[in-house]
C-alpha cells in the first residue's frame, strides 16, 4: 500500500480490528519512509444486484445514494453515524442474500422504511412523506396512526418468541425435553 503522505510503497500494519459488525477490517498502518500513520479499511468486493426502477430502468446499487437517503431523513435527529452505518450494512446484506441479480427499487425502499422505523420515528415519517409522495396533512396523519399501531423496536426485542428454537425436535436428542409416553 502506498503512503498517502510521501507515496512510498513500503508500509507496515501496526494494528488490525474488525469494524462494521465484522464485515470490514480496519488496519492502522505506518509508513516506513516518513513514519506517518494512516488507516485503511478492507471489505469483500461482492456483486450487488441491480435495482429495477418503477419505469423499468435498471441501475447499479449505489451505497452512497442509500447512505445519503438515511442522512437526509435523519438530519438533526439523535441517531449516531454508527447506527446509520449498521443500517446500511444490514440492507446491503439483505440485498446480497436475496441471491437475485435484480431487485425492485420498491423492495429496497420498503426495507429502508423498516430500518428508519426502528431508528427514529420522526425520520421514518420524513422519509415516508417523500417516498409515498404525501399530498396533504391527512396522509401524514394516516402514516403516524399506522406507525403508532406497530410495536417499537424495543418492544420487538423484548417479546418472547412463540416457538422455542428446539420446538421442532419433539424432545429427540434432548433428555430435558422428554415427551410423555401414552
Amino acid at each position: 500500500m502506498h503512503c498517502p503522505f510521501c507515496d512510498a510503497d513500503d508500509t507496515k500494519v501496526i494494528d488490525s480490528r474488525l469494524a462494521n459488525e465484522g464485515y470490514v477490517v480496519r488496519r492502522r498502518r505506518e509508513c516506513l519512509t516518513c513514519s506517518e500513520r494512516f488507516t485503511t479499511f478492507e471489505t469483500a468486493e461482492l456483486v450487488m444486484p441491480k435495482l429495477v426502477k418503477n419505469d423499468g430502468r435498471r441501475e447499479p446499487f449505489n451505497e452512497d445514494k442509500l447512505r445519503s437517503g438515511f442522512t437526509r431523513a435523519l438530519e438533526k435527529r439523535p441517531v449516531s453515524s454508527e447506527d446509520i452505518e449498521s443500517a446500511v450494512g444490514r440492507l446491503k446484506k439483505r440485498l446480497r442474500v436475496t441471491g437475485d441479480r435484480e431487485v425492485p427499487s420498491r423492495t429496497l425502499g420498503d426495507w429502508v422504511m423498516d430500518e428508519l422505523r426502528d431508528l427514529d420515528q420522526v425520520a421514518y415519517v420524513r422519509f415516508a412523506s417523500v417516498y409515498h409522495s404525501f399530498e396533504d396533512v391527512n396522509a401524514f396523519r394516516e402514516e403516524i396512526e399506522r406507525l403508532e399501531k406497530q410495536p417499537s423496536a424495543e418492544e420487538k426485542r423484548s417479546q418472547i418468541p412463540l416457538l422455542d428454537e428446539d420446538a421442532g425436535d419433539s424432545g429427540r436428542d434432548n433428555p430435558s425435553k422428554k415427551t410423555p409416553r401414552g
